[in-house]
């Protein structure tokens, strides 16, 4: 009797091991994949942010060169050429903080690309009548990278 029930309780004893470290391991393999997947989304998650400022800053952008055309527009012969002047030095000086690795090559590039569209755009909104044809402003373009 003593024997059976010995038999007995290490049975029970060692099912109850292999039930225990069975789950043990079944809960790393689920920490770990809940891991990976966390690590994933946080990543994604960084990536978006990223792509996210870039399209920000091409809006931004765009707005300054609209505010830009607008304000050459309107400049007075002498002392707007000067405003307009200190207007892009402060536009440069703003973008040189945003890209420490370019040169004034570059933000004439990117202020060019970014002007022409807005005139593109204003344009556009012009009576058929008087508006100029596309490649006038796109004949004129300079060659950027």
């Amino acid at each position: 009797m003593a024997v059976l029930r010995f038999l007995r309780s290490t049975g029970f004893l060692l099912m109850l091991c292999i039930t225990l470290a069975s789950t043990t391991i079944a809960m790393g393999v689920w920490a770990a994949t809940l891991s990976v997947k966390v690590a994933t989304l946080t990543a994604s998650a960084a990536a978006t942010l990223v792509q996210h400022r870039k399209e920000m800053a091409r809006a931004v952008m765009r707005a300054k060169a609209k505010g830009r055309v607008r304000q050459a527009a309107v400049a007075l012969p002498v002392i707007g050429i000067a405003v307009v002047g200190a207007f892009e030095t402060a536009d440069y000086l703003e973008w040189k903080a945003d890209n420490p690795d370019g040169d004034l090559n570059d933000y004439g590039c990117e202020m060019a690309a970014a002007t022409a569209g807005v005139v593109d755009e204003v344009l556009a909104s012009l009576p058929q009548s008087i508006r100029p044809p596309k490649d006038v402003i796109a004949g004129h373009m300079p060659a950027c990278e």
